[in-house]
């Protein structure tokens, strides 16, 4: 089960962290990611992760503002975000990748949490 937490609305310019809380596998086994998806848009990735935090990658569009980073004793996956920006209002989800790779693409996710909302607006 995976549990997002900590979206909400904030100003252009401003900062949040999300959180997701990992649990029923072994958290520290399996790469994962960071996904988003904007009103009449589809699913975005974001950002990935390696099984011990020591590999990132970062879509685009996010590179040099958002951070993912886990903490895998406490099974927590993290995306601290900051100079967000509108164009960064989307459903934030976080996914399973199905093992211990990194370099899975959204579609292979095979468990993903209920979303969180995070709203840029003035």
């Amino acid at each position: 089960q995976l549990v997002e937490s900590g979206g909400g609305l904030v100003q252009p310019g401003g900062s949040l962290r999300l959180s997701c809380a990992a649990s029923g596998f072994t958290f520290s086994s399996y790469g994962m990611s960071w996904v988003r998806q904007a009103p009449g848009k589809g699913r975005e990735w974001v950002s990935r992760i390696a099984i011990g935090g020591g590999r990132t990658r970062y879509a685009d569009s996010v590179k040099g503002r958002f951070t993912i980073s886990r903490d895998n004793a406490k099974n927590t996956l993290y995306l601290q975000m900051n100079s967000l920006k509108p164009d960064d209002t989307a459903v934030y989800y976080c996914a399973k990748f199905p093992g211990s790779s990194w370099a899975y693409g959204v579609a292979d996710c095979d468990a993903w949490g209920q979303g969180t909302q995070v709203t840029i607006s003035s």
